[in-house]
């Protein structure tokens, strides 16, 4: 699989905040988006993830075969906010996204399917097993993000698009984020995360707006 960006623009409230960005990301490769605020480093992620409308540009995906035939259909976005309903249970919230994004597992390299992980299973990978009764706003900040990454395990997504992915996380949970990164990446994954701190990951390409040409 292939992510082609292409002269992307990007506006905010009619205004432009960027534009002639273009990359392209081949499977196994991270791209880490910096710069101030305000630049629009969250707005290039939602035009990315289809969310705003590309003014001008495009962004398509080139291999991703009858199941991630466009790029909304090939991404898990992660934003600031954690997309989770307060009042229901952390098993709730992922069993709804569950079923909202389908239980797609992932391929092998020999072709076979690889189950992704249940609610339970993806909850213990971050650290909160034992927590999915609980209702989300009993939760800590970091511990509601801890269950945001959590749905970027349920059902799999070739494309990760992270915004400020580690904002409150403690130290170890920036260390297993940064192990469930790699292992994406290393099975094939393309990510992209705008942030102001270092992720833990080697060799990535890096992007930085705001700089004058």
């Amino acid at each position: 699989m292939r992510l082609i960006a292409e002269n992307l623009g990007g506006e905010r409230g009619g205004e432009p905040v960027f534009s002639g960005i273009g990359f392209t990301l081949d499977k196994g490769e991270a791209l880490v988006v910096t710069g101030p605020n305000g630049v629009g480093k969250s707005t290039l992620l939602r035009v990315v993830a289809g969310l705003l409308p590309a003014r001008p540009g495009r962004v398509l995906v080139e291999g991703g075969g009858e199941d991630f035939p466009t790029v909304a259909s090939a991404c898990h976005y992660l934003g600031h906010l954690n997309a989770m309903k307060t009042a229901l249970s952390v098993a709730e919230n992922l069993r709804f996204w569950r079923s909202f994004q389908g239980d797609s597992g992932q391929a092998n390299s020999a072709g076979e399917g690889t189950p992704a992980p249940g609610v339970e299973d993806a909850l213990k990978t971050v650290g909160l097993g034992g927590i999915g009764h609980l209702p989300f706003g009993y939760l800590s900040t970091g511990q509601k993000r801890r269950v945001s990454i959590a749905k970027l395990l349920i059902s799999h997504r070739p494309v990760w698009l992270l915004d400020e992915p580690t904002a409150g996380l403690d130290k170890a949970s920036e260390g297993r984020f940064a192990g469930l990164m790699r292992a994406h990446l290393e099975s094939g994954g393309i990510l992209i995360a705008a942030t102001h701190l270092p992720l833990g990951l080697e060799g990535v390409k890096t992007l930085r707006m705001g700089e004058a040409d």
